[in-house]
């Protein structure tokens, strides 16, 4: 049976944001840890998400990666391909976006595709081109401070013009307003003015309707998890995915509970802030482990004393999330690199020895951070449920020598409420009566 859609996400957390959106809009949906190596069993899956980590990473390693998935997704049969990057366009003047838009277009054989970033539900939205974070245009929202990727530029044309040799347009608000016809006669006659990407005005979930419907056979799409929640539908009307029951539906969860947080957006600060305000925490700091790991070991035995203890089931959190000031001078001391290694390092080994000894719900907060917990768990594959807030639904996956599966909910550092920590359990148990 093949897949009817295949996505190549650029970072862990944003694969997760776009299979939620697609298991809500009703696909069966697995998420796999890299390009598979063995082959899985997909009878009762309608999308599949690889989630690289190529977000940051060199250009040439980026595009091989994501070809390489590509590959992959096309021998399963993958009627259309979606390239999943940052609702924020996360990327630099060399790339990463639209060096991989290319390659996967022209692997393709396509001639357009379009650059829909929006998530409207989530507060992204684009308008003449321009991308806002709620009311502030992208680089005043504190994206300008990004340790890897600052987004000092909010005009999305001239962003990914500097990033591509090829053309690339703009899809109006005016035009998206007047429906899918007059949508796809705008795309055609932007390809014939030799406009291959397309970047889309998207104020609305009117807006992406139009856009999934003008865009359901392109080769190609690509964008934030919003457009993934409008595809299905179309998919749908086209006759290629037919209404199944629970596509969520998860086993009971059983464990520990165990917050580890290595973002340091503005949003996870104020997340990190109000778990503390009701629960216990221990900080990381990353000059601390460069000199030792010491304070590693300071952390197993804060989490151990509370994680294991029969008397109290209350989640804890560990975490390296910290102002920009503070960010700023340990990258001045150790490099950027360098102090993100070190704390990725740290909170992946943490999860790997506290998993192990009986953490079995598992709460990661930032991108790179959960790429590091699920490569040191050595998770291959989750299967995607219900959604604890818009773009991070809890998942599950089995864990070599741990008989129950293990819940996980990877959260982009941008994404949650502020007390998203907290009610991420109270939304496993309640969900799953745990």
């Amino acid at each position: 049976m093949s897949i009817v859609l295949g996505a190549i996400a650029d970072d862990f957390t944003g694969a997760t944001d776009l299979a939620n959106n697609l298991v809500r809009a009703g696909m069966r949906t697995l998420q796999v840890i890299g390009v598979p190596q063995t082959a899985l069993a997909l009878d009762d899956v309608d999308a599949v998400v690889v989630a690289l980590k190529s977000r940051s990473c060199p250009v040439r390693e980026a595009i091989d990666d994501s070809l390489a998935a590509l590959a992959w997704l096309q021998a399963q049969g993958a009627r259309q391909i979606f390239f999943k990057y940052c609702s924020t366009f996360d990327s630099t003047d060399a790339g990463n976006i639209g060096p991989v838009a290319d390659a996967l277009l022209e692997r393709l054989g396509g001639i357009q595709t379009v650059m829909v970033p929006a998530f409207p539900v989530n507060a992204r939205t684009v308008y003449q081109g321009h991308l806002f974070v709620g009311d502030r245009l992208l680089n005043d929202s504190g994206m300008q401070h990004h340790p890897l990727n600052p987004m000092t530029d909010a005009d999305l044309v001239r962003v990914l013009s500097r990033q591509t040799p090829h053309d690339v347009g703009l899809l109006a608000k005016s035009t998206l307003a007047e429906g899918t016809e007059a949508t796809r006669s705008r795309l055609d006659a932007l390809h014939d003015q030799g406009v291959r990407h397309v970047i889309c005005d998207t104020l609305d979930e009117d807006d992406l309707k139009v856009i999934a419907a003008a865009v359901a056979e392109f080769p190609l799409v690509t964008g934030g998890s919003g457009l993934g929640q409008a595809l299905p539908a179309e998919y749908r009307r086209l006759g290629w995915l037919h209404p199944v029951a629970d596509p969520g539906r998860l086993a009971a969860a059983s464990g520990a509970a165990l917050v580890l947080s290595g973002s340091c957006s503005r949003a996870t600060l104020g997340q990190v802030e109000d778990f503390l305000s009701r629960h216990e925490g221990f900080a990381l700091d990353p000059l601390a482990l460069a000199e030792s790991d010491e304070q590693i070991e300071q952390a197993l035995t804060f989490a151990r004393e509370r994680l294991f203890d029969e008397e109290s089931s209350a989640p804890v959190l560990i975490y390296a999330s910290a102002a920009p000031e503070k960010v700023k001078a340990a990258q001045q001391r150790l490099g950027a690199a360098r102090a993100g290694e070190l704390v990725e390092r740290a909170l992946a080994g943490l999860a790997r020895t506290l998993v192990t000894e009986g953490v079995g719900r598992l709460v990661v907060a930032g991108g790179e951070t959960s790429g590091a917990v699920v490569s040191a768990l050595e998770v291959t594959e989750l299967r995607i449920g219900e959604q604890v807030d818009p773009g991070v639904p809890w998942t599950q996956t089995s864990i070599e020598g741990r008989e129950a599966p293990l819940s996980l909910a990877l959260k982009s550092g941008n994404f949650g409420g502020v007390d998203f920590f907290s009610r991420a359990f109270d939304a496993l148990s309640e969900e799953r009566g745990s």
